[in-house]
């Protein structure tokens, strides 16, 4: 009974730490020590080894836990956890996540609504977006699916700077179905659009500084000469 009680508290003690053990939590005998820029101290013991970081004014780390002896290295502790986070931080901003955009059209769409759509089309895959396409058909337009037909390989012609057919239109009951992929990944387009945000960010400050450049050259309105009463009432020459 006694047992099952520890086993049940320990279970409730919380999550166990990832982090590496360093300085006077490290419990072992002797380290194979790295040094500050990565060289090979050797195997020394516990002693020594807090003893050199305190030297260099620097941690112990522990960084093969697993190795015997195990493996620990000089360095910041605070400043490596800094560049690990900036590290990950970076790497979840560059993660790209694919996403499959959707349209819809009817077979008979107006001209300008099919400009509008296209123009969502565009945006999709220039953003390095997968776009769905569904035709939706209703009525009588259900024996005419080569209007649909049609009207999908029109879609992916005008298009097809930015994307290609990655699935050819087929029926699915009362629709017709194609998707669009970009010619452009997804990490590329990520790019290109922080690229241009930071070009639109550079260029604001020229641009306001040339705005006030151009109201510091205007007249204020104590240099604009206005007619003196003598010159308004004279009469104007035949």
């Amino acid at each position: 009974m006694a047992v099952r009680q520890t086993v049940a508290w320990c279970y409730r003690g919380g999550s166990i730490s990832t982090e590496p053990r360093i300085n006077d939590r490290i419990r072992v005998p002797e380290v194979r020590l790295v040094g500050p820029s990565g060289e090979q101290v050797g195997i020394v013991p516990l002693a020594k080894a807090l003893e050199l970081a305190q030297e260099y004014d620097l941690d112990l780390v522990e960084v093969a836990a697993s190795a015997r002896p195990p493996v620990c290295k000089l360095m910041d502790y605070g400043k490596f956890k800094y560049e690990s986070a900036m590290k990950a931080r970076e790497a979840r901003k560059n993660q790209a996540h694919t996403v499959i955009k959707e349209m819809k059209l009817r077979p008979k769409i107006d001209p300008h609504d099919y400009d509008t759509k296209k123009g969502h089309v565009v945006r999709f895959l220039k953003a390095g977006d997968k776009v769905k396409i569904t035709i939706m058909f209703r009525g009588r337009e259900q024996s005419r699916p080569e209007l649909g037909f049609r009207l999908l390989q029109r879609l992916a012609s005008d298009v097809e700077d930015l994307g290609f057919i990655e699935s050819n239109p087929k029926q699915d009951g009362r629709n017709m179905i194609m998707v669009l992929g970009p010619h452009k990944k997804k990490t590329e387009a990520m790019a290109e659009a922080r690229e241009a945000q930071a070009a639109r960010k550079a260029d604001a400050p020229a641009t306001t500084t040339r705005r006030d450049r151009a109201t510091d050259e205007e007249p204020t309105e104590a240099a604009v000469e206005e007619p003196t009463e003598a010159s308004a009432e004279e009469p104007a020459e035949a």
